[in-house]
């Protein structure tokens, strides 16, 4: 079964997950304030139509820092995210040292991050999301 393409553009793909009722995002490129706050709201009204619990958040293909969204990610979106019912979050690092370092710069600025798990790569990521 293929995925759902939700929504399309230059930074980010989204897709929904039917046989595993989560959301896949595909980050890819540079990223910066506007398309990371731009995406993530993209994200959250995707979670909240389709009711899923959980997402898969591939940065794969990120390249570059964006630690400017950093706090917009970890003390903004993050609890939204969860108010809107999210249980579990893969976060499949990027390659690129410094997409890494905006990564967990976010996770630090959040106040809980339970229900956040960082992966290498995505098959990890998918395995997880499938055990809990």
């Amino acid at each position: 079964m293929r995925n759902e393409i939700l929504f399309r553009d230059t930074y980010i793909a989204i897709e929904y997950n039917a046989a595993d009722h989560w959301i896949y995002v595909n980050w890819r490129g540079y990223v910066n304030y506007d398309t990371v706050t731009a995406g993530c709201e993209k994200i959250l009204d995707f979670v909240k139509e389709y009711k899923c619990s959980r997402v898969l958040n591939d940065n794969t293909n990120v390249e570059g820092i964006w630690s400017g969204a950093s706090k917009f990610v970890g003390q903004d979106w993050f609890p939204r995210m969860r108010e809107a019912g999210l249980e579990y979050f893969a976060w499949v690092y990027s390659p690129s040292t410094l997409s890494r370092l905006s990564t967990d710069k976010s996770l630090r600025s959040a106040s809980d991050t339970s229900f956040v798990k960082t992966f290498d790569n995505v098959d990890t990521a998918e395995d997880w999301l499938r055990s809990v």
